[in-house]
């Protein structure tokens, strides 16, 4: 009776554990029960749907959103006109077809790239693309993420190469705006419209992002309507502003180019006479400045307006240029006060010649008039004979009187190239040694002969003519247009120094400041 009460028991023991331990075994055999066939759901996608069909076809058009995520940028050329990015590229659309039911574990579906293959997508395309990279290591970098509503996610992994207009006309010291365009190549914007998912968001740089000639500033987002001959279609403008470094362009251009300008004024404190080393300092720098030139712009294309470098290159190679100008102008100058001083000279040699030569025919002439020529008897006293040999003077003076010695006779030529005869009275002495008196014509001292073709001498009373002064001889010219080849040089060391300083400052200020200005609405990157 005990052995089959204790059996009674125990089995009522166990009869009370029972639900207990079905309740647990139910419990760990539920996600078995719950497992989802997902290929089952996206075979059951396929079943009547047709890839080639857009969703909501002839209803309301397709809205598809769009963010960028930018990875790096890789160059920025200014002499292809273009830049490179890497991205992940996301568009987001709705397609009903590919709605199934939420499932508590089960609330998306992240598929791989082959079946993007076979659904509909968006027939994006970038406007201004000029290269397009899709990146396959390992496998192709895109997924597919379908929610149970039916929205649709489509990431991909992209480099774009792109055309960038770039304004050079303040270059290097430009800011550049580029530009992705983002449209639908064959729908319309009654088939399909362009948004930005996340509004101002929707474009987002990683903050590792840089290069090495530019800083990124920011970004913008735009939408626009383009109107072709085939309809008009829905754009999306994502803008990102770069400002380009100077530093580069100061180490290498600015600071060499104005080295070079000062080199060049060094020929302003060598000699004149230094030709070698004046001119080669001068065309070695015309020369340095015209391959500094030539070097900038083989790296920019060849545009037909002025940038700001070209004038600064400019400027200096002027400047350059006119140093060695300068000492053109100055030997031009030496020469032609040289040229100018030789003249002089040889005028002046030529007149001591022609002065020589007169003096020595006149000295031909005889010193001493024979006065035993005319007749013992012709001369009186200081008298003298006409040109027919008479006596001149008064015939009634004395005639007691003779002379010890004879005039003597002096010839002077005055301004009229008249010759005359000065009698100049000598002592009075005796009667001379052939005792002839008789006949002589008492003169006065300092009587004048007339020579035919003179005028009547002045007589004793008259004051003598007033000595002529000999001409200060003049100095050779030393100066042409009131200047001397010196003075180029003098003034050159300050008119080129100063010209070239307020040209560095009006440069800078205009530049720098005109370069400051920057877009509207622009997203500053953080």
């Amino acid at each position: 009776m005990l052995a089959g009460c204790s059996t009674v028991g125990a089995l009522a023991a166990l009869l009370s554990l029972l639900p207990t331990l079905v309740v647990h075994t139910e419990g760990m055999l539920e996600p078995e029960m719950e497992v989802v066939n997902i290929s089952a759901i996206l075979n059951q996608f396929m079943v009547g749907y047709d890839k080639r069909v857009r969703p909501n076809y002839g209803g309301i058009p397709v809205t598809v959103g769009v963010s960028l995520y930018i990875l790096s940028i890789g160059d920025l050329s200014e002499k292809f006109m273009d830049f490179t990015f890497d991205m992940y590229f996301r568009q987001f659309w709705h397609d009903p077809r590919l709605a199934f039911e939420k499932r508590p574990n089960l609330n998306k579906l992240v598929v791989g790239a082959e079946y993007i293959k076979l659904i509909w997508v968006p027939d994006t395309f970038f406007v201004n693309e000029k290269v397009a990279l899709f990146h396959q290591a390992t496998t192709e970098n895109q997924f597919l993420r379908i929610m149970p509503t039916g929205d649709v996610l489509r990431s991909i992994r992209l480099t774009i190469k792109a055309t960038c207009p770039l304004d050079l006309q303040y270059f290097p010291m430009d800011k550049q705006m580029c530009t992705l365009e983002i449209e639908s190549f064959g729908y319309t914007m009654s088939d399909l419209k362009f948004r930005w998912e996340d509004g101002a968001k929707s474009v987002q740089m990683s903050p590792d992002v840089s290069l090495p000639q530019f800083d990124v500033l920011g970004h913008r987002q735009r939408i626009v309507e383009a109107s072709l001959s085939s309809g008009n279609y829905s754009r999306l403008l994502a803008d990102i502003q770069f400002d380009r470094a100077i530093g580069y362009y100061v180490i290498q251009v600015y600071i060499p180019s104005s080295l070079i300008v000062v080199m060049s004024w060094v020929s302003f404190w060598l000699n004149r006479g230094a030709a070698p080393a004046r001119v080669g300092l001068g065309v070695t720098t015309v020369l340095t400045m015209t391959t500094l030139m030539a070097s900038v712009n083989a790296a920019l294309p060849k545009i037909s307006y002025m940038k700001s470098i070209d004038i600064y290159l400019g400027v200096c190679f002027f400047m350059v240029f006119g140093a060695l100008i300068e000492y053109a102008c100055v030997g031009y100058t030496a020469k032609r006060i040289q040229l100018r001083k030789n003249r002089f000279l040889a005028v002046q040699k030529l007149a001591e010649e022609k002065k020589a030569e007169a003096l020595k025919q006149m000295n031909s002439l005889p010193q001493e008039l024979d006065l035993k020529r005319h007749g013992p008897d012709t001369y009186g006293h200081g008298g003298c004979r006409d040109g027919r040999g008479m006596p001149q003077g008064n015939s009634r003076a004395g005639m007691g009187g003779r002379d010890a010695h004879p005039k003597q006779a002096t010839v002077r030529l005055h301004s009229c190239c008249m010759m005359t005869c000065t009698l100049n009275g000598g002592p009075e002495v005796g009667p001379d040694r052939d005792g002839e008196g008789r006949g002589r014509m008492p003169g006065r001292p300092g009587a004048q002969h007339k020579f035919p073709g003179c005028n009547e001498c002045p007589s004793r009373g008259a004051p003598p003519p007033p000595p002529i002064t000999p001409p200060v001889p003049q100095a050779p010219p030393e100066r042409i247009m009131g200047m001397r080849a010196s003075d180029i040089d003098k003034y050159s060391r300050m008119v080129f120094p100063i010209t070239f300083i307020s040209f560095h400052m009006m440069y800078w200020s205009i530049f720098l400041t005109i370069s400051e200005t920057v877009v509207d609405d622009l997203v500053y990157l953080n």
